[in-house]
């Protein structure tokens, strides 16, 4: 143990000589245990110095703070037992510890990372936009006492990243006092319960939300949790989205919806006039299903998955500039992470009275037509 010794010594050095910056560790011996990455930075609270500790778990974070005794002692048994590798930053330089899997202890000094120590304000956790919520027992994220199943981690984190898009996409438009939301191709409802105990419950705004989904076993499945959880203004209707004539649209999502019902549903934004229309693009078929058999010039289209990451962008690039012609400020954006799926590009409309250079743009969505030998795209003969 006389290579821990050697670095709470390194940890003592850097106080006292006021360089200490952060530790982390990381590399887990067992990575199926959920315990990911430490964090340790100094913070002052009550005047008081402590060590604060983020326990960055797969389902969650947890904060602790350590006095300076204490904090050794943690360290030592989380490179014992838990982690693989630590380093210690500092103004003067980063002390890196390896860990072998026979226990043996190395340590490694190079140039400093940081030129500045960390501000020592006690943090908040962030804000957890969807904690512990009734709708997402009924659909399964967490468990009675509000604990998120380890399997749904991933649709967990996604409901709150969707939350916050949304919140920062509405403070940008004008909506009326009512506002009237339509989720075409909702399926099993995750984020439209989200969305509607979000602004109803959290954000105290009236509103009326409307999932359409062609499944009617989910529909009744949705309807049912609805009921469960006292949300009188949400509702979904089982039918085609093309089949929906509700002219009253404020904000239109269409998240994953398949190929041409992505372009039905932006279509039905388009007419509503929406204030928003916001859609995460799936299976874009159409295009390429054109190209079949046509020589494209490009070498970027020669290989296969070239060629339909290319006709994904063209695609969702048309989609654009339609909206855009249409009054519409646009913005494409990663939605999630692609760790999680690579179908995570989010198309957002913003409805502006700046008016459109509507020649301009059909050059543009011409040329591209030209240049890739696309006869139409679906949308264009939509709105």
């Amino acid at each position: 143990m006389e290579k821990l010794e050697s670095l709470q010594e390194e940890i003592a050095k850097s106080l006292a000589q006021h360089t200490f910056v952060k530790i982390t560790l990381s590399k887990p011996l067992r990575k199926n245990e959920g315990l990911r990455n430490v964090y340790i930075r100094l913070v002052t609270i009550q005047n008081q110095q402590k060590f604060q500790f983020t326990y960055r778990n797969k389902t969650n974070d947890v904060v602790k703070n350590y006095s300076f005794d204490e904090v050794l002692q943690e360290i030592a048994t989380l490179l014992t037992h838990t982690f693989r590798y630590a380093v210690i930053f500092t103004l003067q330089e980063d002390v890196q510890i390896f860990v072998s899997k026979k226990k043996a202890i190395t340590l490694k000094k190079a140039a400093p990372s940081f030129t500045n120590k960390l501000p020592e304000t006690h943090d908040r956790p962030k804000e957890k936009r969807a904690a512990n919520k009734n709708y997402l027992f009924h659909l399964g994220v967490t468990d009675k006492e509000g604990n998120v199943i380890p399997k749904m981690a991933d649709k967990y984190r996604q409901i709150n990243k969707y939350l916050e898009i949304i919140e920062g996409l509405i403070s940008g438009v004008q909506l009326p006092k009512k506002i009237q939301i339509v989720d075409m191709g909702s399926g099993k409802g995750y984020l439209t319960f989200a969305l509607y105990d979000y602004l109803k419950n959290d954000r105290n705004k009236e509103v009326s939300v409307t999932g359409i989904e062609l499944r009617e076993r989910l529909v009744s499945y949705c309807n049912q949790i609805a009921k469960k959880c006292g949300f009188d203004e949400l509702a979904f209707e089982s039918k085609m989205i093309q089949d929906y004539e509700n002219k009253k649209i404020d904000i239109l999502i269409a998240l994953h919806a398949c190929d041409t019902a992505t372009d039905d549903a932006i279509a039905k934004g388009i007419v509503a006039n929406a204030s928003l229309v916001i859609c995460a693009p799936c299976c874009h078929k159409q295009i390429r299903q054109q190209i079949k058999g046509k020589t494209q010039e490009s070498p970027l289209l020669k290989y296969g998955i070239f060629k339909e990451r290319q006709f994904e962008m063209i695609t969702d690039t048309i989609r654009a500039l339609i909206l855009e012609k249409n009054q519409y400020s646009t913005k494409v954006f990663e939605f999630i992470s692609n760790e999680h799926t690579r179908k995570n590009v989010m198309l957002v409309g913003s409805k502006t009275n700046k008016k459109a250079a509507v020649n301009e743009i059909d050059k543009k969505i011409q040329d591209l037509k030209n240049q890739y030998q696309i006869d139409f795209h679906y949308l264009e003969k939509q709105v």
